[in-house]
């Protein structure tokens, strides 16, 4: 009877917590691949504020490029991050990046921000349609994984590119580029 009881507790376990999880973790983009190729980006005219720290607080200096532009009456169009040092290497405190937006070539910008410019080259590309919270951690470590087996590393510095409707969840195609 016990034994009965036990197993139903784990069928119950599992249809209200284990399966609802795997849902919004298949439906964030969880498992989905990351697409990985050798091709040509850019070029990319940016407008942006200089980051210091975290990575994770990109997206409070992302906001601030946001309002910016706002009241510059230029129209961003994608988020865009340029990192400069490898979390894994570098203390928290001391990475660095620039975070902002993609803007148009003609787009006048003025201080505080500044503009960026990023010229057509050869990369090795990774891309994923998953939230934005989850992407970044997929398509790093698919390149890792993928440079691991040319005995290589990630190099720096990468340039990340997150298509995203405006919607509150936020799922769309992460890319980041790594110069060849």
């Amino acid at each position: 009877m016990r034994s009965a009881l036990l197993k139903k507790s784990w069928l119950v376990i599992l249809l209200a917590f284990v399966l609802p999880l795997l849902l919004v973790y298949g439906w964030w983009g969880g498992f989905n691949s990351v697409r990985i190729e050798q091709t040509e980006r850019g070029p990319y005219v940016y407008a942006y504020l200089a980051h210091s720290g975290a990575y994770a607080k990109l997206p409070e200096t992302q906001h601030q490029v946001l309002q910016a532009l706002r009241a510059q009456h230029v129209t961003p169009l994608q988020p865009i991050n340029v990192l400069f040092d490898d979390p894994r290497h570098v203390p928290l405190n001391q990475l660095r990046a620039y975070t902002g937006f993609v803007v148009q070539a003609g787009d006048v910008i003025r201080p505080p921000l500044k503009r960026g410019e990023i010229p057509r080259r050869k990369v090795l590309l990774g891309q994923v349609k998953a939230a934005e919270l989850l992407a970044p951690s997929k398509t790093y470590q698919a390149l890792y994984d993928y440079l691991k087996t040319q005995n290589r590393d990630i190099t720096m510095p990468a340039v990340e590119l997150y298509n995203s409707p405006a919607e509150i969840y936020r799922i769309g195609e992460f890319t980041v580029e790594i110069q060849q």
